[in-house]
């Protein structure tokens, strides 16, 4: 270790870092404008319903569990994102779990949006549109839906009436069937209806236009299953007879008045959708409304094991042409069957398709070089004005084809990955290295990746392998080259790059342990490389942590960490001084360093306010400064710039969330900040240039991106910011003009 780093340790470890209320005033200023743009990945996340407008030709709209919802752009064929709006505090409404459009007006969009069930989870609401998307008004409701809960590939759980628009139903996960008569201003439970739905329909021949429709019927996700129908529009329910007990995932009717339905089931589970489906079929119910008739493509069992049915669409053209799509059919993977005489005969898409993922180069890896239709296909859709489209979604992205009409000809069905602009991955850690790429992610379900050109999906630097969720990245600050990763399911549990991302070797060996004595899971959690890459320290989730000096080969429990099981702790890394690392205690209202590679930790603070379990506090790093730290918490924003200086509170910043550091400004020295926080009663992404002193925003109210895991700066390009929003990707910032 340099003389003059231990020299400035020792008098680091000598001072206490008191909590002071020192620092310059920091003014709001106005917002300058920046344009935000998706760093190109290629999907990733699980793409669970489409609705096309039934009368405004090509039309469509997708959703998805954690990243809001998309208008497909058939000019320039990428999505337009449509929830970018929501702020933090409505980060919970990126999860959609129906959609619902006016059969009479394009223009009319509606979205019932909440991503978890659970106590601590944000209420559910409903968006409504009058411009398709691009502006919104919201409905608060009293319960919960959800968005990423089991279930959240079926529907659509709402609907507008076709023949009144101001009237709509929702069914909700939990808590019954819901309706409002004044175009989703206001809703009110009814009674009758199973307190779990899983999808919603009206008949449109039971009413006629300016009048409320009679005949609706529902699905039941209740743990038995079932189909409920009633000839009141909604004021009493009753079990659809002839119908199989098994939960509808989607049903649609034909214009001659033919209803056919997909049917899933479980063992255990409300909901069979996705990951638990082991039976299920595809019946259809004749127009007199007197027969069913099963006409399932495949039935479960035997050598294709256990699965169910999911999506399911006609071709109001073409009377008989119906696609429907198996779920969980895990032996010999998901597909979808076409009938063209009700179905009578099917025919399966696979076979015959080609699946175009060489734009993609992690698809590639991720389905093995193989040809397949992919996983969790939860919804297909044809496009009613166009009968040679048709769009399915997966696991991790959608495919779409325009040439449907080859199936059974002998010739392929072409199928292509169309998912420009449709990022959903769920993006957990970035970095932006001073050297060699510019920007490195973790990802959940994908691994992540390296980008060298911010306008190209990854080609040479993938994270592998593709199928794992990684949790964090780093680098070391002296030598950008050196690369750490945590990932979940590998032996080791981690990999190590040392030029620059593009080889990968596992760890040699790993300290983590998946569960603990108790019984309780937890991740891999976080790996911080010293200056030099001399040094690692590792901290798995809830479960202490272990240094290394010797490229992973053997890890040694560090002393001194904090004996905390009730909350992940993130050792940072000095990107200046070899061998030092900080760690923030947010339970403690510590902070502690270690000078010696991370073999001991010691407290240079106690002094913090302490953070309950579910409140959330970190500690930033600024490169190239030594010991320069800064603290975020809903406390605020602190600093300390030095060992001899207390942390003291930046003015002006009420609540601080995230925070990285770019390239300073020119005539400047001290890197750009970027902060995600409050300032002045203020939500937004802030970036100062003069080290806290004054902070201008670079966001507006039309880009807010729900939650967001983290940001950094670009060591670079002055003024470019890098997000990690929840379920949008990773997002890049640059001043506009």
């Amino acid at each position: 270790m340099d003389r003059i780093v231990k020299r400035s340790m020792h008098a680091m470890l000598a001072a206490a870092a008191l909590l002071g209320v020192a620092g310059g005033v920091a003014a709001a200023e106005p917002t300058k404008p920046y344009q935000w743009a998706g760093v190109p990945f290629g999907g990733g996340g699980f793409v669970d319903g489409f609705l096309y407008h039934p009368k405004a030709p090509g039309l469509l709209y997708a959703r998805t569990d954690i990243g809001g919802m998309y208008r497909y752009d058939r000019r320039d064929h990428r999505w337009i994102p449509l929830l970018d709006h929501l702020a933090k505090s409505d980060g919970d409404l990126m999860g959609v779990l129906s959609m619902a459009v006016d059969p009479n007006d394009p223009a009319r969009l509606y979205a019932a949006c909440g991503e978890y069930l659970g106590e601590w989870a944000h209420a559910a609401a409903v968006l409504r549109s009058n411009d398709q998307g691009a502006t919104w008004e919201k409905t608060d409701l009293p319960f919960r839906l959800g968005g990423n809960a089991d279930g959240r590939g079926t529907g659509d759980r709402l609907q507008v009436d076709p023949n009144l628009g101001t009237i709509l139903l929702l069914g909700s996960n939990r808590d019954g069937l819901w309706k409002s008569v004044d175009g989703g201003r206001k809703f009110t439970r009814l009674g009758g209806a199973p307190a779990s739905v899983s999808l919603v329909l009206f008949d449109p021949r039971s009413g006629s236009k300016g009048a409320p429709t009679g005949t609706i019927w529902i699905g039941s996700a209740d743990g038995q299953g079932g189909l409920f129908v009633s000839h009141d529009g909604g004021a009493t329910f009753a079990p659809a007879p002839g119908a199989p007990q098994q939960t509808p995932q989607h049903a649609v009717f034909t214009p001659d008045g033919t209803l056919y339905v997909a049917f899933a089931a479980s063992e255990g589970e409300a909901a069979a959708n996705p990951g638990h489906a082991i039976d299920g079929g595809v019946w259809k119910l004749d127009p007199a409304g007197e027969r069913w008739t099963d006409i399932s493509p495949q039935k479960p069992g035997g050598a294709s094991g256990k699965f169910g049915y999911s999506g399911i669409d006609v071709d109001p053209a073409h009377p008989g042409t119906l696609v429907v799509s198996t779920l969980d059919r895990w032996n010999s993977g998901d597909d979808i069957f076409l009938s063209r005489d009700g179905g009578a005969h099917w025919t399966p898409l696979g076979p015959q398709s080609v699946h175009d993922a060489a734009p993609y180069p992690w698809l590639v890896n991720y389905t093995g070089g193989k040809d397949a239709m992919g996983h969790w296909i939860s919804d297909v859709r044809i496009n009613p004005s166009d009968p040679d489209e048709m769009v399915y979604g997966t696991g991790y992205g959608l495919w779409m084809t325009h040439n449907l009409g080859a199936a059974g000809s002998g010739k392929r069905v072409t199928v292509d990955f169309e998912v420009a602009n449709l990022e959903e991955t769920a993006v957990l850690g970035l970095v932006s290295p001073v050297d060699g790429a510019r920007l490195f992610a973790a990802m959940g379900d994908v691994a992540g990746a390296g980008w060298t050109d911010l306008t190209k999906t990854p080609n040479n630097i993938l994270f592998g392998p593709t199928t794992e969720n990684n949790i964090s990245v780093d680098y070391a600050g002296r030598r950008p080259e050196f690369i750490a990763r945590t990932a979940n399911n590998s032996p080791m549990h981690a990999f190590l790059s040392g030029d620059g991302g593009a080889n990968w070797l596992a760890m040699r060996a790993s300290p983590y342990t998946p569960q603990d004595a108790r019984g309780n899971w937890h991740s891999p959690g976080v790996i911080a490389v010293s200056a030099s890459a001399t040094f690692m320290v590792w901290a798995p989730e809830k479960d202490g942590a272990w240094w290394s000096a010797d490229k992973g080969k053997n890890w040694t429990p560090t002393t001194g960490w904090p004996a905390v099981r009730d909350r992940a702790l993130v050792p940072v890394a000095d990107k200046t001084a070899e061998g030092v690392f900080y760690l923030y205690s947010p339970g403690e209202g510590q902070i502690l360093v270690s000078a010696d590679g991370g073999e001991s930790f010691n407290v240079i603070t106690d002094k913090l306010p302490r953070l309950e379990g579910w409140q959330q506090g970190r500690l930033a790093v600024t490169p190239g400064h030594l010991r320069d730290l800064w603290l975020l918490g809903p406390y605020g924003l602190l600093h300390s710039a030095s060992a001899d200086k207390p942390l003291a509170g930046v003015k002006s910043v009420q609540e601080a969330w995230a925070m990285g550091f770019g390239k300073a400004a020119p005539g400047q020295t001290y890197p750009a900040i970027f902060l995600w926080g409050k300032i002045r009663d203020i939500e937004g992404l802030w970036r100062s240039d003069d080290e806290g002193g004054s902070w201008v925003r670079i966001n507006d109210a039309a880009h807010q991106f729900g939650r967001i895991h983290d940001i950094t700066g670009d060591p670079r390009e002055f003024g470019t910011a890098y997000i990690a929003a929840e379920g949008r990707g990773v997002l890049v910032g640059r001043p506009a003009g």
